[in-house]
């Protein structure tokens, strides 16, 4: 059965609005309605003051929807409508109230991984959550996240994925995995896994031509049930493929996730530095450690000629981690193997384990690592470190 708009809408005028008075489609509440591949995605508007107790109203939206024959899905999501008519994203879906801290507990240990934002709710099983970001785009962000994570794993780690890029979901061939996650409840989602990573992106739940154009609410509600509504099981690193940029959806995740740190992928040339500076600068406002910073396309080395070409510019990325007092974490060549087996489905670090390539990428995996672990010990001996 194909699922329409019209149907949805008139499903939902059954949720009744606040305090009981009309339905949340005839006073206005609801955005625009997306369909794709039977889930529905919509967000509902309510008033800023009373957003913290609408999650039942939200809820009750999500079971009208889930029930209609030929939904597989629903991502619903609250946005706080501002007085003088600005908006603001909401808490995200289903959110889990923190419980306030009472004399006997205030002083004991979280079982969430270690966070310098104390509110932020962890997910169950992930020691530690890494952000690999860019200021711009086309930087090589996406296969940097999966070699990355790759080599954290050849490095003897469990390790997942999860691409946060909605607009542009990379994983599915970077990883050559295809198909539908299954859920064992309904519920939950299995991640798909390939090469030791378990993996979770929005190009498993839609079609690759399917053209994404949601609201920022929407873009974020989904994120946050690609994170914690998936099965990751015991992980030692969660890498977040950011998606490009500073905008809406990546303060969001920077604020609402326990991110252990960030990694900032740029190229060696100066307008890309310029804006992996405003990507450092984003997480260091909402006080999320950076690990530091890799120069990518740093040279490229002729395959007939063995020269080097410095195409880009080089070390203007380890110029700039020295500037800002972050640690350098490598280069990466400029090299068409790692395209090619990118676009194959099968990164370098798998496809060549022994190559030079490779032991750059585990180099770089051993060196987050590190910074892992000593920000992990800031974090337990002593008050965070802000930089401004």
């Amino acid at each position: 059965m194909s699922v329409t708009k019209e149907v949805v809408t008139e499903r939902l005028r059954s949720v009744s609005g606040p305090d009981f008075s009309g339905n949340i489609v005839d006073l206005g509440m609801l955005s625009e309605i997306f369909i794709a591949d039977g889930k529905v995605f919509f967000s509902i508007t309510v008033p800023a003051e009373r957003a913290d107790h609408m999650e039942p109203l939200r809820a009750a939206a999500e079971r009208v929807v889930k029930a209609i024959p030929g939904v597989n899905g629903a991502v619903v999501t609250l946005t706080a409508e501002k007085k003088g008519g600005g908006m603001e994203a909401a808490p995200p879906a289903r959110p889990t109230p923190q419980p306030r801290p009472t004399p006997s507990s205030a002083r004991a240990p979280q079982p969430a991984p270690p966070s310098r934002s104390p509110g932020k709710r962890g997910v169950p099983g992930i020691e530690a959550i890494v952000a690999v970001a860019s200021g711009k785009g086309g930087v090589g962000k996406s296969t940097t996240s999966v070699n990355l994570a790759l080599g954290l794993a050849a490095n003897g780690l469990k390790v997942g994925v999860l691409d946060a890029d909605i607009y542009g979901p990379s994983m599915p061939k970077l990883l050559g995995i295809h198909g539908r996650p299954e859920s064992a409840d309904g519920k939950i989602l299995k991640p798909m896994q390939n090469y030791g990573l378990k993996v979770m992106s929005m190009g498993f739940l839609v079609d690759e031509e399917t053209p994404m154009i949601w609201r920022g609410p929407m873009v974020v509600s989904a994120l946050t049930q690609m994170l914690r509504e998936v099965e990751w099981g015991q992980l030692d690193v969660l890498v977040v493929d950011m998606p490009p940029g500073t905008g809406d959806a990546q303060l969001t995740m920077a604020q609402q996730v326990p991110l252990a740190g960030a990694v900032i992928v740029s190229t060696p040339q100066d307008l890309a530095l310029i804006d992996a500076r405003k990507g450092l600068n984003m997480f260091r406002k909402v006080d999320v450690p950076l690990l530091g910073i890799v120069e990518n396309m740093s040279y490229f080395i002729a395959p007939d000629t063995g020269k080097r070409y410095d195409i880009f510019g080089h070390g203007g990325a380890r110029r700039e981690a020295e500037r800002l007092g972050v640690a350098f974490l490598g280069e990466v060549p400029l090299e068409m193997g790692i395209r090619e087996s990118s676009d194959a489905g099968k990164p370098v670090t798998v496809s060549r384990p022994d190559g030079p390539e490779a032991r750059i990428y585990r180099d770089i995996a051993a060196k987050v690592w590190q910074r892992l672990q000593e920000e992990k010990n800031a974090g337990s001996g002593g008050p965070a470190i802000v930089f401004e």
